[in-house]
């Protein structure tokens, strides 16, 4: 494989010198940067691609390398594919019949860990651990996903996060934009290649490693399942009741720390706990698909989110998250006949009919959790004097109401197919990159449709993102006879990507393509909503 990116001469000797040594036999023992500078620093772009290609070449029967893109300044995506499999190529790794999971680190180049243990995993797959995952298991792993945003290191990035004293990466990408805000309106290169990963390799898990700064907790790390109230209840059931629980034993047994649901207690003095008269509690965070695993789910995957304790030291939260990395994977790998099944039967299902979620609130649960309280102490940046927090080894049990997870507001009932105006770019060259199937009509059809009436609609007072979201008020009027023109896209629920489809297409979605704006064009003066829907058998 040509390489990813020059190197300079300065990075390139080492790795030589440790590919030798694995070619020969020996073991693979290439530090990362954060090894070799007693964790002050974190690797850069061209040291990722290096090591990762002399970890190829110590063994080139098990670890292949390839991209999967382009950052908005044209860095190659590096990805790694490890497992039995004669090559990096989608239809070698889909070939295999095992089940694949996709492992991500640096969505938020700030968030530094999981891009560092990727790198330490995948040197102890190269020198022969874990050997018994192969077995079933097929690893896809894209270490620096924000390759941009990575090279802007800073020493004032993440304030108060306890580490790399010497810089680290900025949240958005070269454009400026939160990568894991992006997944359903597709405004950035990097996720476009992200979903023609997805498309082409179809992986059955996707994991996505991130660092979270909220309150001040006594956990090693917090994790999430897909939030969305409409993905489908076996991927949730089995991540809750099973596979969860489970790496939270492995962690607490093994080690001796402590995970948990992601959340947040709110601050009697925060803007959104006075306005909302929230009680004291856990809270977690959102179930809108733009983030990553939410969107996994709505695509009939596992998605788990990782997030390390920002107040560990840097050394702390990258093994603590490599060994939670290595948790879910023995997890996967003892079961991964049941995941495979459980993808394939939500892809067979058919949602046309069923009532699912277009808006969403957190469900107070049944009952009062423990939630383990920590403290920090500041500690001061050597080189800025800027203050960092550090864990204390503290837990403070306390019991307090937990929302955890999403119940619908607002719902309907999935339609039979959805017909796309062929003038709506935006949205056509979107459903092509999500990997929806649709056809388009050679002819005029007559068909009953259903016709979504505008009564108003409701700007967001400040853009996000770089748009201002806006939200549709109306109603479908009853279903009518119509004729519709030749070329109009019919977008059929019935596919494996259904519930996606649905969130996206619905003009109510509170994260589909008219709450970003991307029909605004469209909808100016309009008196009605241009995509319509259909009930009816398309022939």
């Amino acid at each position: 494989m040509p390489a990813l990116r020059t190197l300079a001469l300065a990075a390139a000797l080492p790795l030589l010198a440790a590919s030798a040594a694995g070619a020969q036999g020996g073991p693979f023992t290439l530090r990362t940067r954060p090894e070799r500078t007693d964790y002050r620093e974190t690797s850069r772009y061209d040291e990722v691609v290096a090591f990762l290609e002399a970890a190829q070449r110590a063994a080139p029967e098990m670890l292949h390398l390839t991209t999967m893109g382009y950052s908005m300044e044209g860095r190659p995506l590096p990805l790694a594919v490890w497992g039995r499999v004669p090559d990096a190529s989608p239809e070698a790794v889909r070939a295999s019949g095992r089940t694949r999971v996709y492992v991500q680190g640096n969505i938020h180049a700030g968030e530094v860990e999981g891009k560092e243990a990727t790198l330490a995993l995948l040197r102890d797959l190269v020198n022969g651990e874990h050997r018994g995952w192969a077995d079933s298991l097929v690893l896809l792993v894209a270490p620096i996903y924000n390759a941009d945003g990575n090279e802007r290191v800073s020493l004032v990035n993440r304030p108060h996060q306890h580490g790399p004293v010497g810089g680290m990466g900025q949240r958005p990408n070269a454009q400026g934009l939160d990568l894991n805000r992006d997944h359903t309106k597709l405004d950035s290169p990097e996720a476009h290649s992200l979903l023609e990963m997805v498309n082409r390799y179809d992986p059955h898990v996707l994991v996505d490693l991130h660092t979270t700064n909220g309150t001040y907790h006594a956990y090693h790390l917090t994790y999430a399942p897909p939030l969305h109230p409409a993905t489908p209840a076996a991927i949730t059931e089995l991540l809750r009741g099973e596979w969860l629980p489970a790496v939270t034993r492995g962690l607490k047994s093994r080690d001796g720390w402590d995970a948990y649901y992601y959340g947040n207690v709110p601050s009697p003095e925060s803007t959104w706990a006075a306005a909302a008269g929230a009680e004291r509690g856990w809270y977690t965070f959102d179930h809108r698909p733009r983030f990553g695993n939410n969107y996994a789910g709505l695509r009939n995957r596992f998605g788990i989110l990782s997030e390390a304790y920002a107040y560990l030291t840097f050394r702390e939260r990258i093994e603590t998250t490599r060994r939670f990395v290595e948790e879910v994977l023995d997890y996967a790998g003892a079961n991964a006949g049941r995941i495979r099944r459980a993808t394939e039967a939500a892809d067979r299902a058919v949602v046309v009919g069923e009532s699912l979620a277009l808006r969403a609130r957190t469900v107070r649960g049944p009952r009062p959790v423990e939630i383990l309280m920590g403290a920090v102490r500041e500690e001061r940046n050597p080189y800025t004097g800027e203050p960092m927090m550090r864990r204390l080894d503290v837990k403070r049990p306390e019991r307090m109401a937990e929302y955890g997870s999403f119940e619908a507001t607002e719902t309907d009932r999935a339609p039979r197919a959805y017909l796309v105006p062929p003038s709506l770019a935006t949205v056509v060259e979107r459903l092509v990159a999500h990997g929806v199937r649709f056809r388009a009509l050679e002819r005029p059809l007559r068909v009953r449709v259903e016709e979504f009436r505008i009564d108003s609609a409701q700007a967001a007072p400040q853009p996000f993102q770089g748009h201002r979201e806006r939200t549709l008020f109306g109603r479908y009027a009853p279903a009518a006879e119509r004729e519709v023109p030749p070329g109009t896209l019919v977008v059929p629920v019935d596919q494996p990507l259904g519930r996606l489809v649905f969130v996206l297409l619905e003009p109510r979605s509170d994260d589909g393509f008219a709450d970003w704006g991307l029909l605004d064009e469209a909808l100016e003066g309009a008196r009605a909503y241009p995509i319509l829907r259909t009930r009816d058998a398309v022939p």
